[in-house]
């Protein structure tokens, strides 16, 4: 919205600020991060009035969770206002991508906002139906998909790029389409496992979010694209700015999140966060690269399936407990050394991410 004060900017002055990115991306950043500590307060008390019991706990999790009981979820209600507001107010309006990452991120929102009020109304920690979800999921995965496919350079339409090589671009043809749902449902689901310890999954988010930002950035101008031999994806830069709001509102959630929390993100933020980085990883042509920088929540995916698929065909465990984080619950670990550990390891896969921009 504020982009248009640059038309004010003929022969240069203050206005002329509006034009850049990277100054918009800072603006989006702050407002983020204020909205969260202006309203971070107010809406905890809010929800703890509301929900009264708050996130029930899992009779089958660690023990050391039930002394959680009575927190209050749907933080992400936090997160995703600080992050629309700022992204509306901050980046141009006239873009496709930042539509259609808002537009995923909102539909993943509402699936998780009704996953967790059905939890806290019902008191159990079931939810929707995890077929419905999955189901609405794809929905709003196909739209994004199809919508991402037509607005990209024709040369890219229904391909997929492999990193630390130039120039390849394998052809998927209709393929494409599903392989795209999958990427962003799948990211999405991902950061939900995640989602499990106080302030776990919000940093590595916030790290893979900036990587990817920066990627956006990079692939959205033809002069550093042509430079780094990376394929050209015109508009994709005005994604910085959505990426900045996420960043920003995600440490004004932090803030109250951190151990011991005083709120949890709940499926609105987790859903909605993975479900965003997914789409901007179509969106910019780097759907291999999401894997590398999201790598903990592969892992953390990949866990529950290779114990769910273990005990259905032997009746044994792999893990103590899926996912992960709690096996290492399970062996002794504290909280706290469980989640910064899982970021450091976040930060070192966001930097491998970098490298393939280079490494070709």
């Amino acid at each position: 919205m504020l982009y248009w004060l640059s038309q004010f900017s003929e022969g240069g002055g203050l206005f002329n600020l509006f034009r850049y990115i990277t100054f918009r991306s800072g603006g989006a950043f702050f407002t983020a991060l204020i909205f969260g500590f202006v309203f971070g307060r107010p809406l905890i008390d809010f929800l703890r009035a509301r929900q009264k019991k708050g996130q029930p706990i899992r009779s089958d999790g660690p023990q050391t969770h039930f002394v959680k009981a009575g927190t209050p979820t749907m933080g992400g209600v936090l997160i995703l206002g600080a992050l629309v507001l700022s992204t509306l107010l901050w980046a141009r309006l006239d873009n496709v991508y930042v539509w259609l990452t808002l537009f995923v991120t909102l539909g993943f929102g509402l699936i998780g906002f009704a996953d967790d009020w059905k939890k806290v109304t019902k008191q159990n920690t079931k939810g929707v139906s995890s077929r419905v979800r999955f189901l609405l999921g794809l929905l709003i995965a196909a739209i994004a998909a199809y919508v991402a496919t037509h607005a990209q350079p024709a040369e890219l339409t229904n391909t997929l790029a492999v990193p630390f090589f130039k120039n390849v671009l394998i052809h998927m043809g209709i393929f494409f389409i599903p392989f795209a749902m999958i990427v962003i449902v799948g990211a999405a689901n991902a950061v939900n496992l995640t989602d499990g310890l106080d302030g776990l999954a919000i940093m590595p988010v916030m790290i893979a979010a900036a990587t990817l930002g920066v990627i956006a950035y990079v692939v959205g101008r033809i002069d550093y694209s042509e430079y780094l031999d990376l394929h050209f994806v015109p508009g994709t830069g005005e994604l910085l700015i959505f990426v900045s709001a996420l960043i920003g509102g995600g440490l004004g959630f932090l803030w109250y999140n951190a151990p011991p929390a005083a709120v949890f993100m709940g499926d609105t933020g987790s859903l909605a966060l993975g479900g965003a980085l997914g789409v901007i990883a179509v969106a910019i042509k780097h759907e291999i690269v999401l894997a590398i920088v999201g790598g903990l929540f592969v892992v953390e995916a990949l866990s529950v399936i290779i114990q769910v698929l273990y005990f259905k065909r032997t009746g044994k465990r792999v893990f103590l407990m899926a996912p992960i984080h709690h096996h290492f619950e399970k062996k002794g670990w504290a909280e706290p050394q469980i989640v910064i550990r899982f970021w450091i390891i976040s930060l070192i896969l966001a930097l491998i991410g970098l490298a393939t921009l280079k490494l070709r």
